[in-house]
């Protein structure tokens, strides 16, 4: 007969359904040992448990595995290496919201599976103590949105699972959380544009493509860009640019512009360029994510109610935005 291993829901698992906590807790268990465990070896508070129930902070889990079992496999956050690369912009009990420079990546993927934004985060919060792995279950920080590897800007973490399913939720409501970014774009945009349309990805290209008509895979985008000051130099003209960004899909803004006539300056992969008589190298989108505004917040994010958040742009685009615009 298996032994037995008692597993206390904390307030950071609270609202899970049970297959879900037991497949981070589990993490290496394949989905037919999750739901194998669920019928046969797992009591919630004294009682046989369901896949889909959803667990309460306080509730005892009864497992009866061996504690070699349940160790081969758990699988433990370890404390990141990753050397830190980003800014703190504003920080609570609840939430995070950091600058991260251009070419770092928000999360990590199949070349690049250490040093990245969300790492360094978690490595930082380990060492301020607000995050302690080994008193976790299954939680672990993260965030609500992310940028492109060459993209700068604010990006916001949840450092609680019940902040972070606020912020996730706040994300869908454009008057709760508003996003703009800074950019420069060739040509003269002298009005506010109101864009829309659908966006279609390809993947293999990793590339997007913008139509006016509804497309197999596609999806509906808005996105508002606003003029801000407009010069001409060596005969050629270059706009700063405010956008709002009303949907989040990747390479929205790089592609809308461009499909509108303003191609974002040094964005090759859409059409746009270096130019002579610049002193900077402008290759690689100049887009910042520079603010974001909060509208009414309740519960744990009551710290952002009504604020608004806003950084200057950094590094090359903060030397050329100056070269341009003073």
């Amino acid at each position: 007969m298996n032994s037995m291993v008692n597993v206390e829901v904390g307030s950071n698992e609270s609202g899970q359904r049970l297959d879900r906590f037991l497949r981070k807790y589990l993490a290496k268990a394949s989905l037919s040992q999750i739901y194998k465990i669920i019928r046969k070896d797992l009591k919630v508070n004294n009682k046989r448990g369901k896949a889909e129930m959803l667990l309460k902070e306080g509730d005892l889990l009864s497992l009866y595995i061996s504690e070699d079992e349940i160790k081969r496999l758990s699988e433990k956050t370890e404390k990141s290496t990753a050397k830190k690369q980003f800014t703190v912009v504003y920080e609570d009990e609840q939430v995070l919201i950091v600058y991260k420079p251009s070419g770092l990546l928000t999360h990590g993927d199949g070349k690049e599976k250490k040093n990245h934004l969300a790492n360094q985060v978690i490595s930082y919060l380990i060492d301020e103590g607000s995050f302690v792995p080994r008193m976790e279950k299954t939680f672990t920080p993260a965030s609500c949105n992310r940028l492109d590897r060459n993209t700068a800007g604010l990006v916001i973490f949840g450092k609680t699972a019940a902040s972070l399913r606020l912020l996730n939720d706040a994300m869908k409501d454009k008057e709760k959380i508003k996003k703009f970014y800074l950019t420069i774009v060739e040509g003269s945009l002298v009005e506010t544009l109101n864009l829309d349309g659908f966006i279609v990805k390809d993947t293999s290209k990793n590339k997007v493509t913008i139509s006016r008509k509804r497309l197999e895979n596609s999806k509906e985008i808005a996105t508002i860009a606003t003029p801000i000051k407009t010069v001409k130099i060596n005969g050629r003209d270059y706009t700063l640019v405010d956008v709002q960004l009303l949907t989040g899909r990747s390479h929205q803004i790089r592609a809308h512009l461009s499909s509108a006539g303003y191609p974002i300056l040094g964005d090759c992969k859409y059409g746009g360029k270096r130019h002579k008589g610049i002193s900077a190298d402008s290759e690689g989108q100049l887009l910042c994510a520079y603010k974001l505004e909060f509208g009414s917040l309740n519960d744990r994010l009551t710290g952002l109610s009504g604020k608004i958040i806003e950084i200057e742009p950094k590094g090359k685009f903060s030397v050329i935005k100056k070269e341009l615009f003073g």
